[in-house]
């Protein structure tokens, strides 16, 4: 048998031991101040795919409240009537493209060659009156004010990444959308046991007040836009149809949505003359004035209420951080803090008066 080597163990303190209690509590907050610069850093770096992620949660509302809907009539599995929204949105958006197609296609043509002229003509006479810079650099301002309508309405620039985000929001929201139970589970999972509870309750009201909201947003997009072309057809105003539809899809951003196709339906409709642009005038109060004060309170009683300033304030901030896609997720955003900072607040509140109540027993 082969004799054993006793070992020796030093036991001197080496470098990276940290005995004294304060060293450790200081290094313990130093790591915990790097973690969360290292995470505000990814999420800089990851803010696109997070959007995505989101704007696919946003879809998978959507479809999560057309299936809640038709399991009101139809008492089927879940996953077919899934497949039913599915399909008749599908349906719905092919048809009408087949039926449309051709006449909004030059209709959008037309529209971004109306806006350039009038946009040339309204430089023209501001700079007449000495309110703008020389003819020269009018054209310039022109193309930079107007270069993002002229990437939507072209087939090169940014609509393959366009069509290739919307791709992947549509993936992640149907895949949601077809076991949302599975995926909220998995979250719960990842949470300490103690807090799961009032983490499924958050979720819960968040998911409610997404479904209310954009159920809401759907139907004034729709209201929003027949309407509007239909106005704009009676009152002789030219491309209605494609102006009915910018409207109508503008109007899921409150409030800059609005701004925008108020601002295209004015000046179409002065180009075609004075009480056409009246008309259009008076045509874009009427309909916002009835979204305003009816379509809005109706979708508000049933949801979150957010205030026009901090929804224009928050659609500031996401736009200028994240571009178009923050824009656009600006309201669900900022309805998901609220829901989860109202739930925290109840927390709190119902923490304190079981406080209160122990003191005074």
């Amino acid at each position: 048998m082969s004799e054993t080597v006793p070992i020796e163990i030093s036991a001197e303190p080496g470098p990276n031991e940290m005995r004294d209690p304060f060293v450790r509590k200081e290094m313990k907050r130093a790591a915990v101040w790097f973690g969360m610069g290292g995470a505000i850093a990814l999420v800089v770096l990851l803010i696109q795919p997070l959007l995505i992620i989101f704007g696919g949660l946003v879809f998978a509302a959507m479809l999560d409240g057309g299936v809640r809907l038709l399991g009101k009539v139809l008492p089927i599995p879940r996953v077919w009537r899934l497949v039913i929204v599915v399909v008749l949105t599908v349906i719905f958006i092919i048809g009408t493209g087949y039926l449309t197609g051709m006449q909004v296609a030059a209709q959008f043509e037309q529209l971004r060659a109306t806006l350039m002229a009038q946009a040339m003509r309204l430089m023209a006479w501001l700079s007449s009156i000495g309110l703008m810079p020389g003819k020269a650099d009018i054209n310039g301002m022109i193309q930079q004010a107007l270069g993002s309508f002229g990437k939507l309405t072209s087939w090169v620039g940014t609509a393959i990444g366009a069509l290739t985000s919307l791709v992947m929001v549509m993936v992640i929201g149907l895949f949601i959308a077809m076991e949302p139970r599975l995926y909220e589970a998995g979250l719960q999972w990842m949470l300490p046991t103690d807090t799961r509870r009032e983490f499924a309750i958050t979720i819960e009201r968040m998911a409610k007040t997404m479904r209310s909201l954009l159920a809401g947003r759907l139907l004034g997009m729709a209201l929003e836009g027949v309407m509007t072309g239909i106005a704009l057809a009676f009152a002789g105003v030219p491309m209605a149809l494609v102006l009915g539809i910018i409207t109508g899809v503008l109007a899921f951003i409150p409030n800059i949505g609005a701004i925008v196709s108020g601002l295209m339906m004015v000046a179409v409709g002065f180009s075609a003359g004075l009480h056409t642009g009246v008309l259009a005038i008076v045509i874009y109060f009427v309909i916002q004035t009835f979204d305003g004060y009816v379509v809005i309170p109706m979708v508000a009683r049933k949801t979150v209420d957010l205030p026009p300033a901090l929804t224009l304030s928050a659609q500031i901030l996401t736009g200028t951080l994240f571009g178009v896609l923050g824009l656009a997720l600006a309201d669900p955003m900022t309805a998901m803090i609220k829901v989860a900072l109202e739930r925290n607040s109840e927390r709190t509140a119902r923490k304190d008066a079981d406080a209160a109540v122990e003191a005074d027993g």
